[in-house]
């Protein structure tokens, strides 16, 4: 096994070391009401987030961090006693995963792995601890939609369009002329959204077209797109 470096002058600590510190920990502490949590958030993909801690008392002496739900050691990011300033890195410390002044977890330039749940163990002077949960959802950066027709010149009532799409967004909104389309009998939409289909073209529908995507994160229109009909 390797070793872990501690932010301490007692250089450096055997990781079996930091497992036994937790396990007797774990062992002599009761379980309280769950009322310290993780706040949940989310993150574009090579940005850094941070999960801050709800109802955090003062009186901690102790915290604990996993990677997923529940007290698995081999899923231990990092481990901190207040008193002594101890603070340890856990087999699923990255390098990328830092402790903040009050006690939260900074994730630097999240990617798709670090999404999930995380675990949060409190200590208290009385031997009692607390656990709670949050989660984190990692975005893909969102990249500007390409708006594409199955043609752009259509006869009206002989011909159909099909407009589509491509985007690595989660949702879509469709605009035309700039407003948010007021779907008729004739436009048909794809279960993911990306494409619409209008059957039969009318003169009315002649106009400029335009794809919105969407993720928590942020948005971004497509380039507009004229469609012609002739009659």
């Amino acid at each position: 096994m390797g070793f872990l470096s501690v932010s301490t002058h007692r250089g450096l600590v055997h990781w079996q070391g930091l497992l036994l510190v937790v396990s007797l920990l774990a062992f002599w502490s009761q379980p309280t009401t769950a009322e310290i949590s993780i706040v949940s958030t989310y993150a574009a993909e090579g940005n850094d987030a941070v999960l801050h801690i709800r109802n955090k008392l003062p009186e901690i002496v102790g915290i604990v961090w996993y990677k997923g739900k529940g007290e698995d050691q081999n899923n231990l990011i990092t481990f901190f006693i207040a008193k002594s300033s101890l603070h340890l890195s856990g087999p699923k410390n990255k390098g990328r995963q830092v402790l903040t002044e009050d006690g939260s977890l900074l994730l630097k330039k999240v990617t798709k792995m670090d999404a999930g749940i995380y675990t949060i163990v409190a200590h208290f002077p009385d031997s009692e601890t607390e656990i709670g949960f949050g989660e984190l959802d990692v975005y893909e950066y969102l990249k500007g939609p390409v708006l594409r027709a199955s043609s752009y010149g259509v006869i009206e009532n002989e011909e159909d369009v099909v407009l589509t799409c491509y985007t690595n967004g989660l949702s879509i909104q469709w605009l035309f002329n700039d407003m948010s389309i007021d779907f008729t009998n004739r436009m048909k939409l794809s279960w993911d959204s990306r494409r619409l289909t209008i059957d039969p073209v009318k003169r009315e529908d002649a106009g400029v077209y335009k794809c919105k995507a969407w993720n928590p994160i942020m948005s971004v229109e497509s380039q507009p797109l004229e469609l012609h009909v002739l009659y």
